[in-house]
């Protein structure tokens, strides 16, 4: 498997395989695919990585800036990451995640948030944090990553994109 950049002829791709992996998720409204696109239109796709396997394109993980109110500097939103289905479950999404972090890290980012499952994520340093919220979003499910720095006692905003419904 390789971990690479996202390239110009990737977005098609990427779309589809977005739209496949939230198809049928249980806490999707099926628009992860249209985020993607809109992060990429408002240039604000940090990092962009994509997993090929015998050539061809299984997997995407998108980092975008996050606004924190406390003012807290250079954090960072993880996802969407999606893998396809047929694909799932064999450590596609893992080396996504840990290869976006280590990238994120050399950007010199002081951490990384998402919202998402606390038994998935856990593996990779995420956790809870009691100060951190996003309104809207039950607290367990609002996870963050320091990368040594102190935590924001903030409210987390992720990009507009994030409202894209097409």
């Amino acid at each position: 498997m390789i971990i690479r950049e996202e390239m110009a002829s990737d977005p098609a791709v990427i779309f589809e395989i977005t739209k496949a992996a939230f198809e049928n998720h249980p806490y999707s409204n099926q628009t992860e695919q249209f985020i993607v696109d809109a992060l990429r239109v408002a240039n604000v796709l940090s990092i962009s990585l994509v997993a090929q396997l015998d050539g061809e394109v299984v997997g995407h993980v998108a980092f975008s800036p996050v606004t924190m109110s406390d003012g807290s500097q250079d954090w960072y939103g993880l996802g969407p990451i999606s893998v396809l289905p047929e694909r799932q479950r064999q450590g596609i999404g893992k080396s996504l995640v840990f290869e976006g972090l280590a990238r994120l890290k050399a950007l010199g980012a002081n951490g990384c948030v998402l919202v998402g499952d606390p038994a998935f994520y856990a593996r990779f340093g995420f956790r809870s944090l009691p100060d951190l919220v996003h309104e809207g979003v039950p607290q367990e499910n609002v996870l963050a990553l320091p990368f040594g720095t102190p935590t924001p006692r903030a409210t987390v905003l992720f990009h507009q994109a994030f409202t894209a419904t097409s």
